[in-house]
């Protein structure tokens, strides 16, 4: 199994199918196709709080981008050929727009677009700013 952070974009192919594992816990898993040849598909697997909005807000057809760690899992088939299977654990989830929808839903795991970066954004703006220079 490899890890890697992935940004990607696509159109959901194949739309999210939501479960619960013994804990109660939501995950949500669906497929992008990230190229025009219809040939590279990716799954994607959301869990919580973001597979209850993906489930609800993400239809086939949707252009779609996500945020998350790529994984790269190989098994055997039954041939004895390699089989890889390429999936997001997914972060961040936002519904860019559809053939009929042209808004903006972002969807995110307890984030809003203006607090996606995982430091704490005030420490940071401390050291930026000089409260005597601020004009009110």
């Amino acid at each position: 199994m490899t890890l890697a952070k992935a940004f990607v974009t696509g159109t959901v192919v194949k739309a999210p199918e939501k479960r619960f594992t013994q804990n109660d816990m939501a995950i949500a898993g669906f497929t992008v196709n990230i190229d025009k040849n219809n040939e590279t598909l990716l799954r994607v697997i959301a869990f919580g709080q973001l597979a209850d909005s993906v489930s609800s807000t993400i239809t086939t057809g949707d252009n779609v981008a996500v945020e998350g760690r790529l994984q790269v899992n190989t098994y055997k088939l039954p041939d004895g050929k390699d089989k890889r299977v390429y999936e997001i654990s997914a972060n961040f989830v936002e519904k860019m727009s559809a053939s009929n929808d042209t808004t903006n839903n972002p969807i995110a795991n307890n984030q809003n677009e203006d607090n996606l970066v995982s430091f704490d954004q005030e420490d940071v703006t401390q050291d930026l700013i000089d409260e005597d220079e601020i004009p009110f």
